[in-house]
């Protein structure tokens, strides 16, 4: 008979621990669960990231949300790469984390993905490039992805898919806060004839100072662009 944690959660085990990037590590849960659940790329899990006895005293910090890198059905395996940033709870989950730990989460979900269209124009920060990439495997071999996504410096940038138009630019010491060097790299991409489909996830604010370029500057309808805050400074809940 399963615990009410278990009805709850789907029980896992860390398998394997990567360091991807300068900041960010690839952490392999084996999930037997997985088997069975549907998963669509582009979906995020919540990860029980204290103990259950803290969950009652402090549920602001039991969960954290990540975007699935990877999710092997067959295996029952999903991959998370999580952003290594600041001390809370999730940060510290991340950090201590090893092969063997045992790990519950939720059933993925989420609204961040595909859609029919001629093309797909993807644009954020690293924290979207999880996301991306898994939506950018998907996609068929021809129906063409754009975008630029935005890191602190080229030992930063998330790898991607090959065989599409994304780039990379760098923000230096500016505040990942600031849309500035973002949406001017999004002023200057070269897109097809009409619009697409649109996907903008990271920072709250500019995920809407990119939406607002795309309607007032391009034209675009407002239903053909998917807007997911990942993260605002100082939204609890986001570290």
């Amino acid at each position: 008979m399963r615990s009410p944690v278990e009805l709850l959660f789907l029980p896992g085990t860390v398998e394997e621990i990567e360091q991807i990037t300068s900041r960010m590590r690839r952490i392999r849960i084996a999930v037997e669960r997985l088997k069975t659940v549907p998963w669509l790329p582009g979906q995020h899990v919540r990860v029980n990231v204290t103990p259950p006895r803290q969950w009652l005293r402090h549920p602001g910090d039991a969960r954290r949300t990540y975007s699935v890198w990877q999710l092997d059905r067959t295996r029952g395996t999903l991959d998370l790469c999580i952003l290594d940033h600041g001390d809370g709870p999730g940060a510290q989950w991340s950090r201590t984390a090893r092969p063997g730990k045992p790990v519950t989460l939720s059933r993925p979900e989420g609204r961040l993905t595909l859609r029919e269209s001629p093309y797909h124009l993807f644009i954020g920060d690293e924290t979207a490039a999880v996301a991306f990439a898994a939506m950018l495997r998907a996609l068929p071999p021809q129906t063409p992805g754009y975008g630029v996504l935005a890191t602190d410096a080229p030992e930063g940038e998330v790898p991607l898919p090959p065989g599409h138009h994304l780039s990379w630019v760098h923000r230096g010491d500016a505040d990942p806060a600031d849309p500035g060097a973002l949406l001017g790299a999004v002023r200057t991409l070269d897109l097809p004839d009409g619009p697409g489909t649109a996907y903008l996830a990271g920072e709250a604010r500019t995920c809407q100072a990119v939406r607002e370029h795309l309607v007032r500057e391009r034209g675009w309808n407002r239903r053909q662009i998917v807007v997911k805050p990942f993260w605002a400074p100082g939204r609890r809940g986001l570290d």
